[in-house]
Parts: structure tokens; sequence; C-alpha cells
């Protein structure tokens, strides 16, 4: 095993951060190796925004379900899914583009979440945690004021880096599913309960395995923070669907 793949078995999130800042070289280098990400025709169709503003780090804190550690992080970077700059260079450049559809916004996505992991591969070889925010997609009209986001701009991930604190880097990274479970071969195979069961039942822990889902399905899957982030989503999506008959 190599120090890149041990790198990706080491990485867990952080969300303990020492207060230790960044050098200016290795934000330099965390920004540029998400740059040197795969992209879709070398479009890059993403822009990634530094959060260097103590005011916009605290509301974003708040708006993402409100995890106050997003204020403390020593780099915060939003990476945006952004359909509007080639629309742009494409109008300006005298050309007759159409207007972005789903298909556009979800190769912009693809192509931002690649810069992102990017981002924190380099960061982990540092000896620098990190931490995605999914959060960012809740509140769409609060994150649009805030950010000055254009209607073909979504946030497509955040992600918080610092140094982890000792008991951060002492922390056992939860486990993985078993591969068995995660590669199909050639065709998706649909799963039945009882494979399910061994395939999450470790996270039941010392609980009955039913009563452990059903807590975990009201916590996350059918939680408010998840409806909203539905809903903002779909919002964010519009112009998308809209322009997306051919």
């Amino acid at each position: 095993m190599n120090q890149i793949i041990e790198s990706l078995f080491r990485r867990k999130s952080v969300r303990v951060f020492a207060p230790t800042p960044l050098t200016c070289q290795e934000q330099s280098l965390i920004l540029e190796s998400a740059c040197q990400a795969p992209t879709a025709g070398n479009q890059q169709l993403y822009t990634i925004l530094t959060i260097t503003d103590p005011a916009k780090k605290a509301r974003l804190a708040d708006l993402c379900d409100h995890q106050p550690f997003i204020a403390t992080a020593p780099l915060v970077l939003l990476f945006l899914a952004d359909c509007q700059k080639w629309l742009d260079a494409f109008r300006y450049g005298g050309c007759q583009p159409r207007m972005p559809g789903m298909g556009d916004l979800m190769l912009a996505v693809s192509d931002a979440l690649i810069a992102a992991q990017n981002g924190v591969v380099a960061a982990e070889s540092l000896g620098i945690g990190s931490c995605y925010i999914g959060d960012i997609m809740e509140n769409r009209e609060e994150v649009i004021s805030l950010l000055n986001l254009p209607q073909y701009v979504f946030p497509a991930a955040m992600v918080v880096f610092g140094r982890p604190t000792p008991q951060q880097k002492a922390r056992k990274k939860p486990a993985r599913r078993a591969m068995k479970h995660m590669v199909h071969e050639n065709s998706y195979r649909r799963m039945e309960a009882e494979e399910l069961m061994e395939m999450l039942g470790d996270c039941a822990g010392e609980q009955p395995y039913a009563q452990w889902l059903d807590a975990f399905c009201r916590r996350k899957y059918n939680s408010d923070f998840s409806r909203e982030m539905t809903r903002s989503v779909r919002d964010y999506c519009d112009p998308f669907w809209k322009n997306s008959s051919l």
C-alpha cells in the first residue's frame, strides 16, 4: 500500500480543529490541487469560494444546521457547480447558447465534487483534517443572498479544513461497508432485507437492529433539515428543469 492509498484509508471527518492557522502555502496547495482535478472537457464547471469573513462564516455555521465548528475552521471552501460563467462567455463571444439544463447542472456538480475531493486528499497528505458540509444545500434564499450567487450556480459542497486536535487524531474512523455489498458486477443487484441487515447491522451496536434503523431514519432521512434540503435543492434546480426540454 503506497502513501496515497494509506492516506485515503486513514482520512476521516474532523470537526474539532487546533487553533493554529494554515499557512498561505498550505492553503494554496489545497486550492491548486483542487483545480488539478479531472473535469468534463477541461471546462472546470465550478467556482471555489474561500470564506474568510468571520461574519459570513458564522452565518453559514447557523444556516448549515447550526454547526458552530464551521465558524472556527481555519479554512472554509465552498465548491459551486457553475453553469453561469460559460453561458456568459458564450454570450460575450457572440455565440447563441441554449440555456443550461439539468444535464449541464449534473455535469457541473460532478466537476465541483471531484475538485473538492482533490482538495480533501491534498489536505490529508499535509496532515490537515477536513469535513464535508452537505447542509450548504439548505436555506437557498439566505445562501444566495449571503454569497451573491447567480441563477445558474449551485452550492454543491462546502468543506472546512484545519489541523486536527490530538483527540480527533486518536478517534477511530467509522468502519465502511463490506465490499461485497458495495460493488456489484455488470448490473445493479437489489438487496433483500436479510442482506441489508447484514450490511448495516454493525451500526446498531448494542441496540436491536430495527430500533436503531427507525431512530436513524427519523434523525436523518425524515428530519426537518433533510426536508429543507430537498425543498431548497428543488428550487435551485427549477430553472434548469424548465430549460431541459430540447
